[in-house]
């Protein structure tokens, strides 16, 4: 329940009558929930003194002396346990390992409950933890930096505290250090104190805590600043500089259009976007360059494209690629042979991302010249550079014909003559990609030999995957592929990988394989008028017709796609985008087509990995992902293939196929499923109920489709049941039961 808005609401109703005593009771017990006793005590003592023989408000009041008392006796056992702890942590004579690692586990739990957080708070906490952090000792390190976390969710005022105590500089230093889990223990920190800090924002507070706590808006964006500096700084890590990226990702960008200020952006922007693409035109190799992982590029793609998505006007978006153009300048003008590489990394990052100002950058005089004649170097790095760049800009169709026009031949000398299969399989990408038709485009023989290599580099068997997305749109090549079950256990291996850059070429692949893109049947009238005007008519390709659909479906089950596909959506990676989302709902859906296949697909965690999909991405993702769901739901027992709690987190979905702009099939599957649902328990019923159900299933019980009113029928006879929907039947002047 939501008990600030309680609060908040019985607040405005004391406001307006001060003797107002069941609105005094509520917000005691509103209070009481949100922990903020004393205030509870306080309103409860003002209800005694207005109604003194009331039992009810005697009770409560005893009650919640009572809890007051057992918090304080807590409280005050924790004091000498919280000092305990830090003298083992703090001795340096002490060589008990065994014993240092309990203290620290049990200061990280203690910090977890609220009580316990505010008593290591209190009790000088902060500064003890810092010394640990100065340390330098791996394990004291996280130990320090995972009892914050605690201390820091979800209150706002000790976390700008804290962050008065340790300095934004030196928590973007613990971020950027060599050791890996020390770094993502410090992200993890550093986006709870982001989550503090904006939920301080967005609410309005009336406790006497919170109301003197400053604006935090300058904290935060002294947080952003110091993330910015850090991914052009030589001496951060790799995964320092990527926990940096994902963690703008996430709070920098607006979380949904309806929020109108999109100030942050803006100014991120201004202030740090060469910052940005001084990581994303990184030449891996090149002498001087920052240190990167495989996945750092993808991510300042990702964020330069939710940075652009952000934007709301056209001076907005101009100013963006003046900036993203003074950039690859300062680069390609000006500078020997290095600089171009670095301008052109910066054009493919662009075109990763934000590609409308990838292709305004690409339009610069020189750049594509510069592009195709690095092809033909005689230095590997160079030409993986100059390629690499081509296989994006390729995906344009304008810039695809250029390359299909200027760059054939030497594509095919490319592959048919490099010693190096990193650039071979790059100048195959192109060639399908641009539908060159160079380099036998029409089979996947070579993709899937370098793909099943595993001596071969991790990075260019990615780009066999991304291979394999352009050639499976010819029906003969999923033939071929689905027939190599070492080739399809090789990329779900990849997919796996923490190579995450690898995912969208994955799920592309596998929508192809599984025909499970949308396409519109032709309008009968139109055939006819293109026959009789002796128009071409393109025709499906007899291997894309269902049967055969069938058949490589049940190959990628039995090869283990389902497996790879719920370890692709565990993912936190930028890489997977809302688009990726999308592309792996609807796999799942075409997985599930077939009710015997069903159980296969939950058994691998399929119904597991469909829930987030259903619940987060875009709006046909999340409808491929419900709509499975439902098939699910309807034909297997719904306590078995979503157990425990995971079944109420189904309802949701289901519900939201019942809307309006759904499809009549989509519609009666929500339905269905929700009639299996509906008649396992009363608190499933009262879920359903909780979701507002009731209204839409009751007006499908008049729909004109006889099988949506059956199903709505059906299903609302099963939520009769619960005693809630049945007084809304009966109740006096309702028309329900005529009708």
């Amino acid at each position: 329940e939501d008990y600030a808005k309680a609060e908040a609401d019985a607040s405005k109703a004391i406001e307006a009558d001060g003797r107002d005593m069941k609105a005094l009771f509520r917000r005691s017990q509103a209070l009481q929930k949100l922990g903020r006793l004393d205030q509870a005590v306080s309103d409860l003592q003002r209800c005694v003194s207005l109604e003194p023989r009331n039992k009810a408000f005697q009770e409560a009041l005893r009650a919640l002396g009572s809890s007051m008392h057992e918090k304080m006796r807590t409280m005050s056992c924790t004091d000498s346990k919280v000092e305990q702890m830090f003298q083992i942590l703090l001795d340096p004579q002490e060589k008990d390992e065994d014993k240092k690692q309990k203290a620290a586990q049990n200061l990280i739990v203690l910090a977890r409950e609220e009580a316990g957080a505010e008593k290591i708070f209190q009790s000088d906490g902060v500064r003890l933890l810092t010394q640990l952090l100065d340390t330098a000792k791996a394990d004291l390190m996280l130990a320090a930096l995972r009892t914050l976390v605690g201390l820091c969710s979800g209150h706002r005022s000790r976390t700008m505290a804290i962050l008065a105590e340790l300095g934004s500089p030196r928590l973007s230093a613990v971020l950027g250090v060599e050791h890996e889990q020390v770094s993502l223990a410090a992200c993890n920190l550093l986006h709870a104190m982001f989550d503090s800090l904006k939920e301080g924002m967005q609410k309005e507070f009336r406790g006497k805590e919170d109301a003197v706590v400053q604006d935090s808006s300058q904290d935060l964006k002294l947080l952003i600043k110091d993330l910015l500096e850090l991914l052009p700084l030589k001496g951060a890590s790799a995964h320092g500089r990527d926990n940096a990226l994902n963690l703008l990702i996430k709070v920098v960008p607006r979380k949904s259009p309806k929020e109108t200020n999109n100030s942050t952006s803006l100014w991120v922007i201004d202030q740090g976007l060469k910052k940005i693409l001084e990581v994303g035109s990184t030449v891996c190799g090149a002498p001087g360059s920052l240190p990167v992982t495989e996945n750092s590029r993808m991510s300042a793609s990702v964020l330069l494209s939710k940075l652009y998505d952000d934007l709301k006007c056209d001076a907005e978006r101009e100013n963006f690629h003046h900036l993203c153009e003074d950039y690859v300048r300062s680069w390609f003008e000006g500078h020997e042979l290095a600089g171009k590489l670095r301008a052109i990394q910066a054009v493919s990052c662009l075109l990763q991302g934000p590609s409308d100002a990838g292709n305004r950058v690409l339009e610069l005089e020189g750049i594509m010249d510069c592009v195709l004649s690095l092809c033909a170097s005689v230095s590997e790095a160079h030409q993986l550079v100059a390629v690499e760049a081509l296989i994006h800009a390729a995906d344009k169709a304008k810039r695809a014909s250029f390359i299909t026009a200027n760059g054939v031949s030497l594509l095919k000398e490319i592959y048919k003559h490099s010693e190096r299969d990193s650039i071979r399989i790059r100048a195959l990408v192109v060639s399908a990609a641009g539908r060159a038709g160079a380099c036998s485009v029409g089979s996947r023989g070579p993709s899937c030999r370098w793909l099943c290599n595993e001596a071969i580099d991790a990075g260019t068997r990615r780009w066999a995957v991304e291979g394999l997305a352009y050639l499976t749109f010819d029906a003969d090549v999923k033939e071929e592929f689905v027939e190599d079950k070492a080739a399809m256990q090789a990329m779900f291996q990849l997919a796996k990988s923490e190579d995450r850059s690898v995912l969208y070429a994955v799920a592309s692949t596998l929508v192809n394989c599984t025909n499970s893109y949308d396409h519109e049947e032709p309008d009968p009238q139109m055939l006819e008028l293109a026959k009789y005007a002796k128009q071409h008519i393109p025709e499906q390709h007899p291997k894309d017709k269902p049967d055969f659909v069938k058949r490589r479906v049940r190959k990628l089950l039995t090869a283990g796609v389902v497996s790879a596909l719920a370890c692709m959506v565990k993912s936190e990676n930028p890489a997977l985008t809302n688009s990726c989302r999308e592309l792996i709902s609807r796999v799942f859906l075409a997985l599930v087509a077939e009710a015997e296949d069903r159980g296969a697909v939950v058994a691998q965690g399929g119904g597991k990995a469909l829930i987030p999909l259903s619940l987060e991405g875009t709006e046909v993702g999340q409808t491929k992902a419900a709509q499975a769901l439902a098939k699910i739901t309807i034909t297997s027992n719904p306590e078995m293939a979503f157990p425990g709690e995971r079944i109420y987190e189904v309802v949701r979905p289901l519900v939201s196929l019942l809307h309006l702009q759904r499809s009549g099939l989509e519609n009666f599957e929500g339905l269905m499923a929700l009639t299996n649902l509906a008649g396992i328990s009363e608190r499933l019923r009262q879920k359903i109920l909780k979701e507002k159900a009731v209204p839409m299933i009751e007006g499908y019980m008049f729909e004109e489709h006889e099988l949506i009113r059956l199903a709505a029928t059906e299903c609302m006879c099963n939520m009769a049941m619960s005693k809630e929907v049945q007084e809304l039947f009966l109740a006096e002047g309702s028309d329900r039961l005529k009708l």
